[in-house]
């Protein structure tokens, strides 16, 4: 077997790789992410991961079936139903049975489960009033401006 070996201009490469903007806006999202864990851990939010953050965020408030919460999250309706396991152990959701499908399971947010929503808003409003100290407020809304464009280009096509 060969040994590989990179090319003449690997250094060039390597910081093509760390300059895109799609490395940015993952970098980011992994600091903002950082800082919302560390905030809602703070506040008694202990050992979620981001799994369980993505279900919680894509609860409705009213309920949602096993089935849509896994379509949304991208994942099995088995991974799903063991997510709801973990967080109903936890105390941030419940699971019945579908009034309207006896098949299906429903899932609610618990009393931990609506704290945790106010928590996470209030994390969120911090976050950004740090990232409006850092930037600016006409920065910070800019970039909010400019995300947003970028998002609803790419949603109407």
């Amino acid at each position: 077997m060969s040994q590989f070996v990179p090319p003449e201009n690997s250094e060039a490469i390597a910081r093509l790789r760390e300059q895109h903007i799609g490395r940015l806006f993952l970098q980011a999202h992994r600091v903002f992410s950082d800082l919302a864990y560390e905030k809602l851990h703070q506040r008694g939010h202990i050992g979620l991961s981001i799994r369980h953050t993505s279900l919680l965020a894509n609860l409705d408030l009213g309920g949602t079936s096993i089935s849509i919460l896994a379509e949304r999250a991208g994942m099995t309706k088995q991974a799903m139903g063991q997510l709801v396991a973990e967080l109903s152990e936890k105390g941030y959701v419940e699971s019945t049975p579908d009034p309207i499908d006896g098949r299906a399971r429903q899932v609610r947010f618990l009393e931990r489960g609506w704290q945790f929503l106010q928590d996470a808003y209030h994390v969120k409003q911090e976050i950004e009033a740090e990232y409006g100290t850092v930037l600016g407020e006409a920065e910070l809304e800019q970039l909010r401006t400019l995300l947003q464009t970028l998002l609803d280009h790419y949603a109407a096509h």
